[in-house]
């Protein structure tokens, strides 16, 4: 999905100008065939937030193309749904779409472990949902407006939302820099306290750490998941919750500081 006008990465303030140019001379014609150019285009300048999505999948067992080519699938299908004439944002729309397109590829080709039938089921409706929900809403809905729409109660869709993490679980001991070098500090490592003694075999840390993530509030998991699991930079970390990377620096420091007292009883 190339094309010699339209750049993969376009500056924000242009993707989106061009964007409502098109959407503008969509509403404005009724030849099919000139429609479905139009579509085409706008699948072409806002690819670039399909593979951002994308991005946010990696390093969980799947591989990275494979991942493009299944966002790319959901910026179509999401297109080709969209209704110009709704006034709602082509992106706001778009993205619930281009993730359900992903969960749903995860679900079903890329289990490590995988859950019991209910969770996955729960999971198939949670998607249709959250994509329902934001194409009526005009905008991503909130946890417990997608919890309300399902019926279930908070814990049950926090079950359901965790389990998205049983891909491809993470070593311990693997290095934390990307490129995996070998002189990177691992996980494991910070965990060890001021001492230097190792609180933790590498088999007991596992079983150890899902109680002690699961008690950190919604930011701190994020925080943990974004640095440990997808190798993000502070600075990248930062971008995606809206902090500066000195307040990242620090944020880390406290949430690996309440994990060892958590840890150490």
């Amino acid at each position: 999905m190339t094309s010699a006008r339209t750049p993969t990465r376009l500056p924000r303030a242009e993707r989106a100008a061009r964007t409502e140019a098109l959407l503008d001379r969509l509403r404005s014609t009724s030849d099919e065939a000139r429609r479905e150019d139009l579509r085409r285009e706008l699948v072409l300048v806002n690819r670039g937030v399909a593979e951002a999505v994308a991005r946010r999948y990696r390093g969980r067992g799947i591989a990275d193309d494979d991942l493009v080519q299944v966002a790319y699938v959901g910026l179509v299908k999401a297109v080709a749904r969209f209704d110009p004439d709704r006034g709602h944002d082509l992106l706001t729309f778009a993205v619930p779409t281009v993730r359900g397109e992903l969960t749903r590829h995860f679900r079903d080709h890329g289990w490590a472990v995988r859950p019991p039938r209910r969770i996955q089921e729960l999971q198939t409706r949670l998607i249709r949902t959250a994509e329902d929900l934001a194409h009526e809403l005009g905008r991503e809905p909130t946890e417990a407006e997608v919890a309300e729409a399902l019926d279930v109660s908070p814990e049950e869709y926090d079950e359901a939302n965790r389990a998205w993490g049983c891909f491809a679980p993470r070593s311990l001991d693997a290095p934390l820099a990307p490129g995996g070098d070998p002189d990177s500090s691992s996980l494991g490592e910070l965990l060890v306290d001021a001492s230097g003694e190792d609180p933790l075999t590498a088999s007991d840390a596992r079983v150890a750490l899902a109680p002690v993530v699961r008690a950190l509030g919604e930011r701190d998991r994020r925080i943990v998941y974004l640095r440990f699991f997808e190798d993000r930079s502070q600075a990248e970390i930062g971008e995606d919750i809206g902090v500066s990377q000195v307040q990242v620096s620090r944020l880390i420091s406290r949430i690996l500081d309440r994990m060892r007292e958590e840890l150490q009883g």
